[in-house]
């Protein structure tokens, strides 16, 4: 119920704020430039100073590449510092199913015409009122001043990745032509759960997919099972391309 709450507090806040733009303010949008990264540069400063006051060194779970898998550590560190890695996760997938909900959220957080001090002002508002932690806003007030909030799903994606390595949890997709029965599901994360041995615990997440036409893909720690009957007959097609594979029959 709170995550809903924050969610639908989320989108009419961003709403107002567009409505406060003045028709003065809105030329003003459209000639910013592209990713600025002078303006704002306190906030950037402040949520450094923040996440290195604490004399506690993390060390992250997992090694992640890129500016997403960057952002990302930098996140966990600070959460981890502040003992709020759980609420930090949930309330950044607040923020991306509220964008995933409103086309329009969607679209300022990837415009980059959008100038640094409004985005920044916007998210620090919609932080406020959805009663985000500091390390969720600071962190969220640094991604709008660098043109960053555009890689928001992403930067949570592998956020995630590092909390589930921190709870020892590792994600396992199966993908079926159908929702699978609880007792199936149940038998399939016991079978995964030997495979993957003590200590870690499986999260099972399901996918539907008609266009595999049965059996099932399994995906989890870099593997890859695919059982599905759409990968067996294209093994069978290729199979009877080959010359002379009837003569192997």
């Amino acid at each position: 119920m709170a995550m809903a709450g924050r969610i639908r507090s989320i989108i009419p806040v961003f709403n107002q704020i567009l409505k406060s733009e003045s028709r003065t303010q809105r030329p003003a949008l459209q000639r910013a430039l592209l990713c600025p990264t002078t303006a704002n540069s306190e906030f950037s400063r402040n949520y450094a100073t923040a996440s290195s006051k604490s004399e506690v060194k993390v060390k992250v779970p997992l090694s992640l590449f890129g500016g997403s898998g960057n952002y990302a550590s930098a996140l966990y560190i600070a959460a981890v510092k502040a003992n709020s890695l759980d609420k930090v996760e949930t309330e950044l997938f607040d923020l991306v199913e509220a964008s995933q909900r409103s086309a329009t959220f969607s679209q300022f957080m990837r415009d980059p015409s959008v100038p640094a001090d409004t985005r920044v002002k916007a998210i620090t508002d919609i932080c406020t009122a959805a009663k985000f932690s500091e390390v969720t806003k600071n962190f969220l007030v640094v991604l709008s001043e660098y043109g960053r909030l555009k890689y928001i799903d992403s930067i949570a994606t592998k956020f995630q990745e590092l909390t589930m390595a921190h709870r020892g949890e590792v994600k396992a997709i199966v993908t079926t032509v159908i929702p699978l029965p609880a007792e199936e599901e149940k038998e399939l994360k016991e079978t995964l759960q030997d495979i993957i041995g003590q200590g870690k615990k499986v999260i099972l997440e399901q996918k539907v997919d008609p266009s595999i036409l049965g059996g099932l893909v399994v995906e989890f720690s870099e593997k890859l099972l695919d059982v599905s009957i759409k990968t067996r007959a294209e093994q069978m097609e290729r199979f009877l391309r080959e010359p002379g594979s009837l003569d192997n029959l």
